[in-house]
């Protein structure tokens, strides 16, 4: 378990009128206090019930928290959820979310939308959509990223419907805006290792590499997470491939550590897992890796509670710290119901 170096806040348990809090991003602000937004649900726990993106503030680096939701994106549909922001290089922070309508063919539609602030966050513009066409994309929270040509980058996985059928199979592909988020269009999709016999992409997230290179790492059924490349942007991907990542059906995260240059990933490690807990979103495990994401070494575990649920992290750096959050509920009360936050010392990734 982690030492004393590790805190951990159960910011947003549920209560009544409010069954789940998830999945969640960071932003500092210009006067040093953190913006935290979240998916907050009041009518059901499930994917598609209502919810809105609501956000807490803290002045102390994470530590803690205020006490009352700020209201940033209310509900104008069946639902928003997983909220990504992201401070741009031009000095403005971005809100991007996905909103869910009904869909007569397709069951659900999924769309994600982009709001922009020039005050901070006290206002934001109305939403752009990025997705374009009508399909169900899901897009994880956390997930925006600007290269450093400026390009915005959205990593997607288009499952076409969700509805009385099912969902259907995932199919990665990305967002790209090269006018700071005014217009978007799509990359090429990320080519199947067997077309024959198709697995289903889910939640992938986009990093940019130091020689400019895109490494995408991608959810999947297999027994451990597939990776992308791409060399020019983001524009083309090179045929999927699994990596030494073992991972149940989950999503990781990963973003460089300003700190030191490393990368950091977290994610369900299920190396050496027992039988019995194969499938189980847990134990949840950090790893670094010194090589631009060849290898991952220094397992640090986070949680390992065998009845926890532990996934959709969001990833935040804070003077010498790292501050996540992710979704921390019991498979036994509800599963993804619990917003977590958890602070420690970039240190501790290397002890």
């Amino acid at each position: 378990m982690p030492d004393a170096n590790v805190t951990k806040i159960v910011l947003l348990p549920p209560g009544p009128d409010n069954p789940r809090n998830s999945e969640g991003s960071f932003v500092t602000l210009q006067d040093g206090r953190l913006l935290f937004a979240y998916s907050h649900f009041t009518g059901g726990a499930r994917d598609d019930s209502p919810s809105r993106i609501a956000a807490r503030e803290s002045a102390d680096g994470g530590f803690t928290w205020s006490s009352q939701d700020r209201v940033l994106v209310e509900n104008t549909a069946m639902n928003t959820m997983s909220v990504s922001f992201l401070r741009l290089q031009d000095g403005r922070i971005a809100l991007g979310y996905l909103l869910r309508r009904p869909h007569a063919e397709r069951g659900q539609e999924l769309k994600f939308l982009l709001r922009f602030s020039a005050d901070e966050g006290e206002s934001w513009s109305e939403p752009i959509c990025c997705s374009g066409d009508t399909s169900y994309y899901v897009v994880n929270n956390d997930r925006m990223v600007q290269l450093a040509s400026g390009r915005l980058v959205v990593p997607a996985a288009d499952h076409k419907f969700f509805g009385g059928s099912g969902i259907g199979i995932g199919d990665c592909v990305c967002f790209l805006s090269d006018d700071a988020g005014a217009t978007w269009r799509h990359s090429a999709y990320v080519p199947q290792p067997d077309p024959a016999n198709p697995i289903s992409f889910q939640e992938p997230l986009v990093v940019e590499l130091v020689t400019g290179r895109l490494m995408m790492l991608i959810r999947n059924a297999t027994g451990c997470l597939y990776r992308s490349w791409s060399d020019d942007s983001g524009e083309s991907w090179s045929t999927a491939e699994p990596t030494e990542l073992l991972s149940p059906l989950s999503p990781a995260s990963c973003k460089r550590l300003p700190q030191t240059g490393d990368l950091l990933v977290v994610y369900n490690d299920h190396t050496g897992i027992p039988e019995d807990r194969r499938g189980n979103r847990t134990p949840l495990v950090t790893r670094i890796s010194q090589d631009e994401g060849q290898t991952w070494i220094k397992p640090k575990v986070l949680e390992d509670d065998p009845g926890g649920w532990y996934c959709y992290t969001g990833v935040h750096f804070v003077e010498d710290a790292v501050l996540l959050s992710y979704c921390a509920g019991q498979r036994a009360t509800g599963g993804l119901n619990t917003t977590q936050i958890t602070r420690f010392p970039v240190d501790w990734l290397y002890e």
